[in-house]
C-alpha cells in the first residue's frame, strides 16, 4: 500500500494529525497566571520595568497562555516584603533586591551586591559561569526560592548628603539610608544606617530623619527629587559595584511549571537583565546633565574614606565568615572570582576605558 493510501485509510491525513497533535499541545502548554510583586514603585521606569519586560516577553512566548501580573510595592505586599510573600505562596513571584533581607542572613546580599564587590559585568560572569547562580539558588532553596538574574544597574552613586562627608569621622553619627549590609560598612565608622524603601526617602530626607540617602543613580534618583532636599551627591557607590535585580519565584510553583515555561521565565529573566542595565546607561547621562546645571554638588568620596570603608569592610567579612558557614561558602567563591576578573580587567578594559576618558577630558 503506498503512503498516502495507508495515511488516508489510517486517518491520519493533516486532519487527523491536527486532531491528535492539538491535545498534546493544549497539555503541554496550560494557562496559568502568576501575580508578581515588586519591591519597587510604577514611577521608576527602569527598576521597576524590569518586571514588566518579563511579564511581557513571556506571554508573548507563550501565546499569553502563561501571564504574569506585575503589582507595584505596596500594592500587594509592602515593598521590602516582596520575598516573604513569594516564600509563603502570597504570590508566586517577586521582582527585588537580594540584599533588602540581609537581616535574615546576610548570605543574601550576594545575590545583589556587597561591599567592593564585583561590577555588573563581572557580576553576569559569576552568576552565568562562576557558579553564583548555582550557590545562591542552594542557599534559597532552604527559603523555598528560586533566583534569576533580572537586571542590573551598574555601578551606582554614593548618594546624596545634606551636608559635606571629607573625611572618615564625618561619617560619625550621620543618620543614612543605605540598603543592604554596606550599612554594617559605616557602622563602623560611626554611622546609623537605615533601611527604608524607595518611595519613603525624600519625606525622610526632608524632614531631617535621615541625614543622607542613596538609592541608584542620576536616572533614578533625579525622579526622587533628592536634589531638592540634599545638595552633594557623591560617588561612587563602593557597596554597589554592580547590583543585581533578582526575580524570584516561589520553588514549588516554578518546579509545577512545564519545562517550556521554565524556559521562556529564564529567557524573559535574561533579556530583562540586558535591556535594563543598558537603559540605565544610557539615561544617567543626561540625567546627570541636568543635575549639575540645576545646581547639584558632584563630589567624589576622598581616598582617606574609600580605604577607611575597605577596612571596615574586610573586618566585616571575617566577621560574618567566621560564625556564618553558610556565608562564608558563598564570599569564598564570590571573592576568589573578584580577585580573577580584576586581574584580567587592569589588562585591557580599565586601560582602554582609562584613555578614552583622557581623550575626551583633552576635547
Amino acid at each position: 500500500m503506498k503512503r498516502r493510501q495507508f495515511l488516508k485509510a489510517a486517518g491520519l491525513g493533516a486532519a487527523g494529525t491536527a486532531a491528535i497533535a492539538a491535545p498534546a499541545i493544549a497539555q503541554s502548554a496550560p494557562e496559568i497566571k502568576w501575580r508578581l510583586a515588586s519591591s519597587f514603585p510604577r514611577s521608576l521606569d527602569t527598576i521597576y520595568g524590569a518586571a514588566e519586560i518579563v511579564s511581557k516577553y513571556v506571554a508573548e512566548a507563550t501565546d499569553n497562555k502563561f501571564q504574569i501580573q506585575v503589582f507595584a510595592g505596596g500594592e500587594i505586599v509592602p515593598p521590602l516584603q516582596a520575598l516573604d510573600a513569594v516564600q509563603n505562596g502570597t504570590v508566586e513571584a517577586c521582582h527585588t533586591c537580594l540584599y533588602y533581607y540581609w537581616g535574615k542572613d546576610p548570605t543574601f546580599a550576594f545575590g545583589t551586591a556587597v561591599p567592593f564587590g564585583l561590577n555588573a559585568r563581572q557580576m553576569n560572569a559569576w552568576m552565568y559561569f562562576g557558579g553564583g547562580s548555582e550557590l545562591m539558588n542552594e542557599f534559597l532553596s532552604a527559603y523555598n526560592v528560586n533566583n534569576f538574574t533580572a537586571g542590573n544597574t551598574g555601578t551606582q552613586m554614593g548618594g546624596w548628603f545634606r551636608r559635606e562627608v571629607n573625611k572618615p569621622a564625618d561619617f560619625d553619627g550621620l543618620k543614612m539610608r543605605i540598603g543592604g549590609f554596606g550599612g554594617a560598612v559605616l557602622q563602623k565608622l560611626g554611622a546609623v544606617p537605615q533601611q527604608i524603601a524607595g518611595g519613603d526617602i525624600y519625606p525622610s530626607l526632608e524632614k531631617g530623619t535621615i541625614d543622607a540617602a542613596e538609592w541608584v543613580g542620576p536616572y533614578d534618583d533625579e525622579k526622587l527629587g533628592f536634589q531638592k532636599v540634599a545638595p552633594y551627591y557623591y560617588y561612587p557607590g563602593w557597596w554597589e559595584g554592580g547590583a543585581m535585580l533578582n526575580l524570584c519565584t516561589n520553588l514549588d510553583k516554578y518546579n509545577q511549571l512545564p519545562k517550556q515555561y521554565q524556559a521562556v521565565l529564564k529567557a524573559a529573566a535574561a533579556a530583562a537583565n540586558v535591556e535594563t542595565l543598558a537603559k540605565y546607561d544610557h539615561g544617567n547621562v543626561a540625567a546627570l546633565k541636568r543635575l549639575v546645571a540645576a545646581g547639584t554638588k558632584l563630589r567624589p568620596f576622598s581616598q582617606d574614606v574609600m580605604e577607611a570603608c575597605w577596612k571596615a569592610a574586610n573586618e566585616v567579612y571575617g566577621e560574618m565568615s567566621a560564625k556564618n558557614p553558610k556565608f562564608k561558602k558563598v564570599h569564598d567563591s564570590y571573592m576568589a572570582f573578584r580577585n580573577d576578573e580584576y586581574l584580567w580587567w587592569q589588562v585591557a578594559e580599565f586601560n582602554y576605558d582609562n584613555f578614552m576618558i583622557r581623550q575626551r577630558a583633552k576635547g
